[in-house]
């Protein structure tokens, strides 16, 4: 999966000269932590998020008053509190490489570049969405969690069990362990026999199913304090 598929296209931005005002305003009503932001030619040469938008602002704490405050924020262009340079991908990344630079490099987002043109944006959001596409997050059927040797063949066997058991993947999932030895495999299935699957992984010697459960509903978020 690369980058285009997952970005979003054509992303709000804001120019060097755009206050800090403006720029608030701009996030509120679009609901967006980020801007990119363009020089008067049009070109990418920084990014403000949400953080360095409230880390400028004067503390409440303050004397100013509120007259000043904003006299003060309506002269602050984005020019002078923007991160530049910064780190870009293209369309063509894929979306495991986008995740690992921005791990890497502790940020939260990447322009997408097509050339010298910026053409969309991908965030930690894509990034987390695309995880829990991979997972089948939300999706019903039979949620199945394994350990595997990491033996040559030793996926072809895990899905000739689910097939056996009159099972279709949805969605498969694999890590390697850092052990070198070892893989761990998430699968969601559906139209499987659970017991019968459960009876063959558990005949395998080299298959630890460490979760095994029937999903059918989404998991619901606790409220605590309330």
């Amino acid at each position: 999966m690369l980058v285009k598929e997952r970005m979003t296209a054509n992303p709000i931005t804001a120019t060097v000269n755009t206050s800090h005002s403006e720029a608030v305003a701009l996030l509120r009503h679009h609901r967006i932590r980020r801007l990119p932001v363009l020089d008067l030619e049009g070109r990418l040469v920084g990014i403000v998020v949400e953080k360095d938008i409230l880390s400028t602002a004067p503390s409440p704490a303050a004397s100013l008053s509120i007259y000043e405050v904003h006299a003060l924020l309506s002269k602050l262009r984005l020019a002078d509190i923007m991160t530049t340079p910064v780190l870009t991908v293209t369309e063509d990344c894929p979306v495991e490489e986008a995740a690992r630079i921005m791990i890497a490099h502790k940020i939260g987002c990447l322009p997408v570049m097509r050339g010298r043109d910026l053409v969309g944006v991908i965030t930690e959001t894509d990034i987390f969405e695309t995880l829990a596409e991979a997972l089948g997050a939300g999706a019903a059927g039979l949620r199945i969690a394994v350990r595997l040797q990491r033996h040559r063949g030793m996926l072809h066997r895990l899905t000739g069990y689910v097939a056996d058991a009159g099972g279709s993947i949805v969605t498969i999932l694999t890590i390697n362990e850092a052990d070198g030895e070892h893989k761990r495999v998430t699968l969601k299935i559906v139209g499987a026999q659970p017991d019968q699957l459960q009876a063959a992984l558990a005949g395998d010697a080299d298959v630890n199913v460490t979760d095994l459960r029937v999903v059918d509903k989404p998991f619901e978020p606790l409220l605590l304090g309330v």
